[in-house]
């Protein structure tokens, strides 16, 4: 029986060490931790799936090289309180991803730092309770910028951190956004969701 299989079925809370252990030797599923359980993130759909690999290519064009990079499906993002969390699209400094690998060369990429970009796609596979639960800990994180991408509303809500640590919530229907926190980028929904 493979490690997935045996954490799938413990009803048992998991350490954080132990979480690392099983993200790290299983390579059949990209894991996070909630409320001190093991959870294998969900596949994503098809269309899911094209709508990050739209904006990541859309980010990669655009973003100066050696400053930043572009993830899909990772790294973890570590919610005070223990949560752990896999974002569809987050855009993390390149000086923090070289911190991490000089300080922990063999461990899970994991950050606690607040990330400049933040994106989950919702998904008919975790629906909106898991992607309310997620925009709330990302916030709770100090995240600057979080977009959440409805692909068949074809819309985005984003939530912009303010110098107070509040966050201020505006909703796009089409057209081009350009995210605060990543001067001289600009998204072009249309062709996004196209």
């Amino acid at each position: 029986m493979g490690v997935a299989t045996v954490w799938r079925r413990c009803a048992v809370p998991v350490s954080e060490a132990l979480f690392e252990q099983v993200a790290l030797a299983d390579d059949t599923a990209r894991w996070e931790l909630i409320c001190g359980r093991l959870r294998p993130k969900p596949p994503m759909t098809a269309f899911h799936g094209q709508i990050a690999r739209n904006l990541a290519r859309q980010l990669n064009l655009q973003l100066p090289d050696g400053e930043l990079t572009v993830e899909r499906e990772g790294p973890n993002l570590r919610v005070p309180g223990g949560n752990y969390r896999i974002p569809d699209v987050c855009v993390v400094p390149l000086e923090v991803v070289i911190q991490r690998q000089r300080e922990y060369p063999t461990a899970l990429e994991i950050y606690d730092l607040p990330m400049p970009f933040v994106v989950e796609v919702w998904s008919p596979s975790t629906r909106d309770y898991d992607m309310d639960q997620k925009l709330r800990e990302y916030q709770q994180r100090g995240d600057l910028e979080i977009w959440r991408l409805h692909p068949f509303e074809r819309t985005l809500t984003a939530w912009v951190r303010q110098p107070d640590g509040g966050y201020v919530e505006t909703s796009y229907a089409g057209g081009t956004v350009r995210p605060t926190y990543l001067p001289g980028v600009a998204i072009d929904l249309d062709r996004l969701f196209g």
